[in-house]
């Protein structure tokens, strides 16, 4: 007789419970959501075949309420390990369980984590959230390449804490390892360019904002996610993942700076799809966000954005919608008021204000500024800042013969340039 295959946990409930089908199941949970006041929660037949395979991924929090109210057994009796596992198991393993379970589906709450066999104490908590914070501070001087490795082994440092911790010990380990896959997440999208890994990475970070209940957190990691596909003019998968984060960041204290946020990470995305008077429009209701103000205060984590920021996206915006001498003056503003500190928003807007004299006809002064774009790539890489670099350069093709735009290629394709661009 042949040996059962696939989770005969969950399959042995179901039919215990009554439920002689998948579909049958299917049905039943998608009525216990809507009981539970689940109303966008929808699971398909689809859903239960792959969580009764031989290896089901890890449900998502929501849905993890709904096996548990129906069923009336744990995640875990139904035969789902955790991505995390009890044995600290290492961050790729989790990474593939997540995608392979269809984590890209948002509306994770939280679920209480398990008793574990070692119980580390509350200082725990505390003491991995101080290198988070480390890592993030560190972000803006440190190369991508040297930081990145140990953000993400710092990750599986925090997967492993989340089995051994418990109440608000583990809430701010899982708020911790939220920000430290985000920050993974923002290394490889911004300064790698490796969306997919970078999707995947989010993914993970979303995972542990649901744990840790923190929707605006939550609401931070999908934002970013948008961009994903608003890069690549990918209007309608962008603005779906945008009304996400807008649902989560509603469901906390946020405050005016975070909103006038999200509407910049829209318009960016707006603008990255050809649609720069929808963008202009987000940039002009963030403006008034801003200066209206509420009685928040911004997150710690929150240290990518300032109104400084916020004319920077409008510059971008304005000179990709042909407003080249609107451009030009809200990004000279920008590097007044910009922060020393702010190396590698820096290197972009110098590119953005060369790619503005490029359209000009000035093919003397983009160089000037492309010269100096280069000059900071030099002491601080970004993958974001070369890419401004090179659309000028293609920007400058009709001046290539001019000695300008000649001695700008001694520098583009010098030897420490190319090498730093290739080897990324």
């Amino acid at each position: 007789m042949p040996r059962p295959t696939g989770n005969v946990r969950l399959k042995a409930a179901r039919v215990a419970a009554g439920f002689n089908s998948q579909q049958n199941l299917a049905d039943a949970l998608t009525e216990a959501a809507q009981q539970l006041g689940l109303r966008g929660l929808s699971i398909g037949v689809r859903q239960v075949r792959r969580w009764e395979s031989e290896s089901p991924p890890w449900p998502q929090p929501d849905c993890q309420r709904v096996l548990v109210h129906l069923l009336g057994q744990s995640v875990e009796s139904l035969g789902f390990t955790p991505p995390w596992g009890s044995d600290g198991t290492h961050p790729d393993r989790m990474r593939r369980t997540l995608v392979t379970g269809g984590a890209a589906a948002v509306g994770l709450a939280f679920v209480p984590g398990r008793a574990a066999a070692t119980t580390q104490p509350a200082s725990a908590g505390v003491d991995f959230e101080a290198v988070t914070r480390s890592h993030r501070r560190l972000y803006w001087s440190v190369s991508p390449d040297k930081l990145h490795p140990a953000v993400t082994a710092h990750a599986a440092l925090g997967c492993a804490l989340l089995s051994e911790t418990s109440g608000s010990t583990r809430r701010t380990v899982a708020a911790a390892l939220a920000e430290s896959y985000l920050l993974a997440g923002r290394i490889e999208f911004f300064d790698r360019r490796e969306p997919s890994t970078a999707n995947d990475t989010l993914l993970l970070a979303l995972q542990a904002a649901g744990e840790a209940d923190d929707p605006l957190l939550g609401s931070a990691v999908i934002a970013h996610m948008a961009f994903i596909p608003g890069w690549v003019g990918d209007s309608d998968a962008a603005l779906e993942r945008m009304v996400a984060a807008r649902t989560y960041a509603r469901r906390a204290p946020a405050s005016a700076e975070f909103l006038a946020w999200l509407d910049a990470v829209e318009a960016e995305c707006e603008t990255r799809c050809g649609n720069t008077r929808t963008a202009l429009h987000l940039i002009g209701h963030a403006e008034d966000v801003i200066t209206t103000g509420n009685e928040y205060a911004s997150p710690e984590w929150m240290d990518w954005f300032s109104p400084a920021r916020l004319a920077a996206f409008k510059g971008n915006t304005q000179l990709i919608a042909g407003h080249l001498p609107q451009a030009r003056e809200t990004l000279l503003r920008v590097l007044d008021e910009m922060p020393v500190s702010e190396d590698k928003q820096r290197t972009v807007v110098y590119g953005d204000l060369a790619a503005v004299e490029a359209a000009s006809g000035k093919p003397g002064q983009a160089c000037e500024y492309v010269g100096r774009a280069l000059d900071q790539l030099a002491l601080t890489w970004y993958a974001t800042g070369m890419d401004r670099v090179r659309e000028v350069r293609r920007a400058l093709a009709p001046h290539q013969h001019e000695p300008c735009v000649r001695d700008l290629d001694d520098r583009i394709y010098g030897w420490s340039t190319t090498l730093s661009a290739l080897s990324r």
